[in-house]
């Protein structure tokens, strides 16, 4: 029987998260299993819809390392070199189910399906003035031209 000290993954919480997906305008919700920021190691379950945009970024100061397991759905990952080229991309959520970065590695993702659901473990404690080092060569989120950047990313994933 669940406690205060056990969280249950279910079905029915990704349904409930979903929901709150597609009532944001960010188009992604996150659900944390860690009772507070200064917990130490993060982890939660990123819900994101199609179309969502996470600005390329590095967790650098302080280093943070990253692991993404996807639980439901296809997403593809990118990784980039530090004048902005894409290094390498890879499909999560097939044959690959996750991926795991060292501190320093520019990166971002993409959702391929309705909807994909990770599950992402970090470094805590959260602060927003430090958490991410966005990518100077990429649009931030809300920037007009966030939509044509993350087209131009799957574009490169699902070409002929």
């Amino acid at each position: 029987m669940p406690s205060e000290r056990i969280q249950l993954v279910t079905a029915s919480l990704f349904q409930s998260l979903l929901e709150r997906a597609r009532q944001s305008p960010r188009r992604r919700t996150n659900y944390n299993f860690h009772p507070t920021l200064e917990d130490n190691p993060h982890r939660f379950l990123n819900v994101m819809l199609q179309g969502t945009y996470i600005a390329p970024h590095r967790h650098l100061d302080p280093p943070k390392s990253e692991s993404f397991l996807v639980l439901e759905g296809q997403a593809a990952f990118f990784t980039f070199e530090d004048s902005g080229q894409i290094q390498a991309a890879y499909l999560l959520g097939g044959e690959t189910l996750g991926i795991d970065i060292q501190p320093g590695v520019w990166h971002t993702l993409a959702v391929l399906t309705p909807h994909a659901i990770c599950y992402e473990v970090k470094p805590g404690p959260y602060s927003a003035a430090n958490d991410k080092d966005f990518a100077p060569w990429a649009p931030r989120e809300g920037d007009p031209a966030a939509p044509a950047y993350l087209q131009r990313l799957i574009r490169f994933v699902t070409r002929p």
